[in-house]
């Protein structure tokens, strides 16, 4: 925001609203919050204050609020594209896509825009999957504010997600040049192309890890250094800034491994043997499920080839439809109190309110993927809900499957995934998962949940992908093979590698790591899971 994005007025609210703005430019909310409320007491309709009341919601992590605000400054100034575009941003974090959708479009139709508020639209955009409209919106916030780093960033990701490797290495660039402490550039950056001893960041990187003071910036600095470490052959050295990348910040998360126990069974107990699955009877979705990094994107790129198959990306709305109908209370969409309560449901108006939910993204009758990891905790309940859907989970290796997601640097305010702090931890989570997978190939039917090792795919591209269209009743396409070419933006960790043909080289790659690994082995072989040489 800037001083005259709201017009002072010597005499009234106007004015207290300009100071108001500036104190929340410097984060002194107590003073800014006294002024806005004495600028509504003067006029409860001062668009200006409800809209600051707004931002203030926002910056403390409040976006229900916020919503209420910035929809309240929205109707009151018809003219002002900020607070429709700023609702819009925290309809999308309360997984309301379509009404976030519609917010943008009111922002849009409302005439020029600061750049703040383009990029806010960009991001809106691109958390909604719609990354070839936010490039257009990214573009013109760095335009417009070619001095802001993050503006860059955002442009930066939005070109690596729809294929553009080269303009993206261009913004990332140009986002650190305009800010070198801006951390989570430099992880994306390296990530991006194959780093050589003649052109790498070694030196810069590992200065800024060693004086790096918070737990976000040595994750984002040490991954950067291990993905340099592992492109230069150095594997032993890239473990170990893995873990000292990581350790600060699983301290800090704290996770509990018992917690993702307790939901593995909870899951478990939401199909015991010789459950009924009586629940909407389309054929439309198809689920891929499965860890993260085990080869779930790959697949997604694979059968959206096809003429008949649309992706939706990963979509969290099944959760949400459980959560929603169970009114289960707490932040967390996914957690054993939903799953206990969700075998009490209607699953056949779950499976409804699920169609219903997707119609935006995926309209017609064609068949599309929903390619959410997590969904292979639902496993039991998609079935019930919806009994003709196939689900698809990935397996791989499990030395090769912890250590990439131990090698991936999620999303930090994703807790879903902090079990990847830590090898042990990842190992023991490699454990439930292989137990609830074990439940779901017993007790689900084999045309409707099957299981797709990596590697397998690998070895036999064309004879996978036919069991796999065959398995979804699809005919064979010889463009499913070609899914390298399928120019469809790709919003994942896998956005580079899954825009080039199949390759082998990840297989095995646990074994070039030495015996930093032991801890991951030993807690597979405690959670029973038998690890083949």
């Amino acid at each position: 925001m800037t001083e005259t994005s709201i017009k002072a007025d010597a005499d009234g609210p106007g004015s207290r609203l300009a100071r108001a703005e500036r104190l929340m430019a410097q984060k002194a909310y107590e003073p800014a919050h006294a002024l806005c409320m004495e600028a509504l007491a003067a006029d409860p309709q001062a668009a200006g204050a409800w809209f600051l009341l707004g931002v203030l919601a926002a910056d403390h992590d409040n976006p229900g609020k916020a919503a209420e605000l910035f929809g309240k400054a929205a109707s009151l100034d018809l003219d002002d594209p900020r607070a429709p575009a700023q609702l819009a941003r925290c309809l999308i974090a309360l997984n309301r896509r379509d009404e976030a959708l519609t917010q943008a479009q009111v922002a849009a139709g409302r005439g020029p825009a600061d750049a703040l508020t383009l990029d806010t639209l960009g991001v809106v955009y691109s958390r909604a999957g719609l990354h070839d409209r936010a490039i257009g919106y990214f573009e013109a916030a760095f335009a417009r504010e070619p001095r802001h780093a993050s503006f860059a960033y955002n442009l930066a990701a939005s070109r690596q997600f729809s294929g553009d490797f080269d303009g993206a290495e261009t913004a990332y660039a140009q986002a650190l040049a305009l800010d070198p402490d801006l951390h989570r550039a430099w992880s994306s950056r390296v990530q991006l192309r194959r780093q050589t001893s003649e052109a790498n960041f070694l030196p810069e990187l590992e200065a800024r890890f060693s004086t790096a003071d918070s737990a976000e910036a040595r994750l984002h600095l040490g991954h950067a250094l291990a993905k340099t470490h592992e492109d230069l052959g150095d594997f032993a050295q890239a473990l170990d800034w893995l873990i000292a990348a990581k350790a600060a910040k699983g301290r800090q998360v704290g996770y509990d491994p018992r917690a993702d126990a307790e939901l593995f069974a909870a899951a478990q107990a939401t199909f015991p043997p010789g459950t009924a699955a009586l629940g909407h009877r389309s054929d439309r979705p198809i689920f891929v499920v499965g860890l993260p990094r085990t080869g779930t994107t790959l697949v997604d790129r694979i059968l959206s080839s096809h003429p008949q198959v649309a992706s939706a990306g990963e979509l969290t709305n099944f959760g949400l439809v459980l959560k929603r109908m169970t009114g289960s209370p707490g932040a967390f969409v996914l957690d054993e109190t939903t799953l206990e309560a969700a075998g009490d449901l209607d699953l056949r108006k779950a499976g409804e309110a699920y169609l219903k939910s997707v119609e935006a993204l995926v309209s017609g009758s064609g068949r599309f993927i929903d390619k959410m990891p997590l969904n292979f905790v639902y496993a039991g309940l998609i079935h019930r809900a919806l009994p003709n859907a196939r689900i698809i989970c990935l397996r791989r290796h499990p030395m090769d499957a912890c250590l990439s997601n131990f090698r991936q640097l999620f999303a930090t305010g994703f807790s879903y995934y902090d079990y990847a702090y830590d090898l042990a931890h990842t190992g023991a989570y490699y454990g439930g998962f292989d137990r609830l997978v074990a439940h779901w190939r017993d007790v689900l039917p084999a045309d409707r949940f099957t299981e797709l090792a990596y590697e397998d795919l690998v070895a036999d591209q064309e004879a996978e992908t036919r069991r796999l269209l065959d398995f979804c009743g699809l005919d064979f396409d010889p463009r499913c093979l070609a899914f390298h070419e399928n120019a469809a933006p790709v919003a994942t960790a896998s956005s580079v590698q899954v825009r080039s043909p199949i390759y082998a080289t990840s297989i095995g790659r646990w074994r070039r790591y030495g015996p930093g690994l032991a801890p991951l082995r030993q807690a597979l072989e405690a959670a029973g899971v038998q690890v083949e040489d």
